[in-house]
């Protein structure tokens, strides 16, 4: 099996939008300040969150 494009991560990598300006979407694991708008309908994390979900998600190849 062959995979042409070679991208072999599964993970989503889809970024919700930065905002603006205040006010922010909490942070949906310690609920801290995120760069996402407040109107965001999603899972949105903090800088901090994201790296350690980035480091814990990571694919390995």
């Amino acid at each position: 099996m062959s995979d042409d494009d070679g991208d072999y991560c599964l993970i989503d990598t889809a970024r919700p939008p930065e905002a603006d300006g205040p006010p922010y979407a909490e942070c949906v694991l310690c609920r801290e300040p995120t760069e996402y708008p407040e109107s965001y309908k999603g899972i949105t994390l903090c800088p901090v969150c994201e790296w350690q979900e980035a480091q814990r998600t990571a694919c390995l190849g």
